[in-house]
């Protein structure tokens, strides 16, 4: 039994011109590269990590709503731990995207004027199963960031109905459920990935 609980209900959801803010992560680790035909072979191997659907067909990153009483950073890492059973580090995407104060792009004004140097993007959708009175047309913006697995949980508040499977960007980009999540990882993770991996990235993650 999980002593880890899933927050429940949207009376503190954050919303901003109609949309329901959502935060969200990609989580991934480091493999060794035991493919003895690469040319790279000594090269750590990138996978991330995706969990099941519940309605339907594909995998998702761990997403959910962006509450009142949180950051965004605090609400990726929060569904990563409910949905996935996964904790790490938020990394940063060495961008040095730091917007004004005026800018509304997320959430409004100087309250996450720093914040945007961790983003890895956002992500326009609809939900068919998310609308309310706040949102009666189901649009969504999703904050996504990079997660660097530091610990799986054995258990975690939905592991009866989550399954995780570790895959390469490749096989992931097949399998999402959703373009928008496939679009993250493609144009989002492999991009920070990239810049990283050639010294213009972050400063928080390693090849552990």
């Amino acid at each position: 039994m999980c002593d880890l609980v899933a927050r429940t209900g949207r009376h503190q959801q954050r919303y901003e011109d109609g949309r329901r803010l959502v935060a969200g992560c990609i989580p991934f680790r480091y493999r060794a590269n035991n493919d003895e035909t690469s040319y790279d072979k000594h090269k750590k191997l990138v996978e991330v990590l995706m969990i099941n659907s519940q309605s339907g067909p594909g995998l998702l990153f761990p997403k959910g709503g962006w509450e009142n009483d949180e950051t965004v950073e605090e609400a990726a890492a929060r569904e990563a731990m409910e949905e996935a059973g996964v904790r790490g580090d938020i990394v940063l995407n060495g961008f040095n995207d730091v917007r004004s104060a005026t800018d509304n792009s997320f959430g409004g004004g100087k309250e996450i004027t720093c914040m945007y140097s961790h983003l890895l993007g956002f992500y326009d959708f609809k939900s068919k199963t998310h609308q309310d009175s706040c949102c009666p047309e189901g649009m969504c913006r999703a904050a996504v960031f990079a997660l660097h697995v530091k610990e799986e949980l054995t258990s975690w508040p939905e592991q009866s109905t989550r399954q995780r499977t570790w895959l390469t960007v490749p096989e992931a980009a097949s399998r999402c459920r959703y373009q928008w999540m496939q679009e993250a990882l493609l144009t989002g993770f492999s991009d920070w990935h990239d810049k990283w991996s050639k010294g213009g990235g972050g400063t928080n993650c390693d090849l552990a």
